[in-house]
């Protein structure tokens, strides 16, 4: 797998795989990244990359050569890379798409700033748009390092233990349950003790209780999942 990054500010994304699980899978070679900026792709004698929109508005949008240029060149070398504008207006990612997505080999993340990409480009390459949330930020490189991120994680052999990627939050429609560790009383938090079920070595009864725990957890922070959860339940009955 390769990450490819096309954006105004490589210096902003490089840090968050320079330590950790990402750089420990990078340096087993389990996932590859690249930085392309298409400032460079502009024939502009500054490098000028935006400009006004049509129609008037405030701010400037990124204009179609550098980013054409850029990433008609990316196309040429990976031709069956998956490339990805990154732009609030666009689909919420969630868990299934990092696990669809941890399939491909290429993936370029196409990142906006200012007031976003002229649409021509998106219509031109992209095979998906993204986001990750109703809200705005100052440029797609929070957004495609978070879902970055998240794909890595289901590339086989980043995390120590794959085991625990089937217990992680989302998956069949659920959160993850509460989780515990030593000392088993801390005295100085309200609620000290942790469940005594934990330590009795009856892993179907532990079993029971997670998935109960798991359940109260989504049906109170996350009822939209919960519904989903419930149907399933219902018709599996």
């Amino acid at each position: 797998m390769k990450f490819i990054f096309v954006t105004l500010f490589p210096h902003l994304i490089k840090p968050y795989f320079e330590d950790s699980i990402m750089k420990r899978a990078i340096e087993k070679e389990l996932f590859s990244i690249e930085f392309i900026n298409f400032r460079e792709y502009s024939s502009n004698k500054h490098h000028k990359v935006d400009d006004t929109p049509f129609g008037g508005g405030a701010g400037m949008v990124l204009s179609c050569e550098p980013l054409y240029n850029c990433l008609t060149d990316l196309k040429t070398k990976y031709p069956t890379a998956k490339t990805i504008f990154v732009t609030p207006v666009a689909k919420t990612f969630n868990q299934k798409d990092a696990k669809r997505l941890a399939n491909e080999d290429v993936i370029i993340f196409v990142n906006g700033r200012y007031e976003g990409f002229d649409e021509r480009l998106i219509e031109e390459f992209a095979d998906e748009v993204l986001a990750i949330g109703d809200y705005i930020l100052s440029g797609g490189e929070l957004a495609s390092m978070v879902m970055s991120d998240a794909i890595a994680r289901n590339i086989d052999g980043v995390l120590g233990n794959n085991e625990s990627l089937d217990i992680e939050s989302f998956e069949n429609e659920l959160l993850e349950a509460p989780t515990f560790t030593k000392p088993k009383n801390f005295a100085k938090i309200k609620y000290s003790n942790v469940i005594s079920e934990f330590f009795k070595g009856n892993h179907s009864i532990i079993a029971t209780l997670k998935e109960n725990l798991a359940v109260a957890k989504t049906k109170y922070h996350r009822p939209d999942i919960y519904n989903k959860y419930h149907i399933r339940k219902k018709y599996e009955k």
